[in-house]
């Protein structure tokens, strides 16, 4: 690293070491911290001294290999703003994932790293969702986010990008875990989220910068968002698909499994459904997780002025009601989860919607929008 002398003396270089020697993986490399210590030491010890704990083939492999120019890429990449490089020695390593069963030894991070050790709230689906499970799912997110309580995902089409969307309008924030190199981008279509994610929320990855997106990486990242959860809430999700294995290892860390239900008819519900039937809990609203969750305990009262409608679309607090509101009949709790406002306050402005025939009240306390 004779063109970065300055970086070669970053403490981080070791641990982006052991991340590049191909056939070591994250269980050996945490067999290597354990028997020797920090990375520096690994690289010191003889191959006979790796080989009493890997096997001779991959202690030669990690004496040989030379992947100096992708240790100088990556430290040259921290090094720009807003980018940090986590290792499980680190501070702001996110301490849920030490709890889980395959903690990466490094994550890729831009953003506020802060929010890795905020309580979070996966939130997973379909990635071709409908435009209802859109809505609710970035609806749900705001009102987690507006609670204080952030929200995981993986930054695909459809769920989850309606979730990081919802969870960037709240006060909690929204965190995205991908599958990629954290210098790439994608899909390209969540471009703009995810500038926009990295300057108000965080992203982290595991995978070495220029990382593209293999279908085997994203299993693996996956694992990381129900680690970092408190628990899971699938929205939409078809019989085998991604959001199925985030539950199921949220489910597998002791984490909560909660899921929307949907139209009998509809594919994108029929995971949520087989979920409910192994013992996911059924929610309806926001509130139904934040209770089950005892959140209501340890979050202070939020304001309930209008102004604070977590929608907050630009053209005032009734055309954010009505995003609220969606398209299938709800009741006023559902409604008062997703907008954080009084049953009061919702009631005073319902009324003029319906004078104004752009809501209907639908029997046993229904409301329904209209057009």
């Amino acid at each position: 690293m004779s063109d970065f002398t300055g970086h070669s003396q970053d403490p981080h270089a070791g641990w982006i070491r052991l991340t590049l020697i191909p056939g070591v993986g994250g269980e050996t490399q945490r067999q290597l911290l354990k028997a020797f210590g920090m990375p520096e030491a690994i690289f010191s010890v003889s191959i006979p001294s790796l080989a009493s704990v890997i096997g001779p083939a991959l202690a030669e492999r990690l004496h040989s290999h030379d992947c100096r120019q992708e240790i100088e890429a990556a430290l040259v990449w921290a090094h720009q703003p807003g980018n940090r490089l986590l290792t499980l020695a680190d501070a702001d390593y996110p301490q849920a994932l030490l709890t889980s069963a395959d903690p990466p030894i490094l994550l890729y991070a831009k953003g506020r790293v802060g929010l890795l050790n905020q309580p979070l709230l996966a939130m997973v689906g379909s990635r071709n969702a409908t435009h209802q499970g859109e809505a609710n799912a970035e609806a749900f997110a705001a009102a987690f986010s507006q609670a204080g309580l952030g929200v995981v995902s993986g930054l695909a089409l459809g769920i989850d990008a309606a979730a990081h969307r919802g969870a960037l309008k709240g006060r909690a924030g929204t965190v995205a875990v991908i599958g990629t190199g954290a210098d790439r981008i994608y899909p390209a279509r969540n471009a703009d989220l995810t500038r926009t994610i990295a300057d108000q929320g965080c992203i982290i990855s595991e995978f070495a910068l220029g990382t593209p997106p293999l279908t085997a990486n994203f299993p693996r990242r996956n694992r990381l968002i129900a680690g970092l959860a408190l628990g899971c809430l699938v929205v939409e999700a078809a019989p085998r698909s991604g959001s199925l294995i985030t539950a199921r290892l949220a489910a597998e860390a002791g984490r909560e499994v909660f899921a929307i239900p949907g139209s009998i008819h509809a594919p994108q519900s029929k995971g949520c459904h087989a979920l409910i039937k192994q013992g996911a809990k059924l929610v309806e609203s926001a509130q139904d997780v934040l209770e089950e969750l005892r959140w209501e305990a340890v979050v202070a009262p939020l304001p309930t002025d209008s102004s604070d409608l977590v929608e907050s679309p630009d053209n005032g607090p009734e055309a954010a009601l009505l995003a609220a509101l969606g398209h299938d009949p709800c009741n006023l709790d559902t409604l008062m989860a997703r907008t954080d406002l009084t049953a009061d306050a919702l009631l005073a402005m319902l009324l003029p919607l319906e004078l104004d025939r752009r809501v209907a009240q639908l029997p046993g306390g229904l409301y329904q929008r209209l057009g």
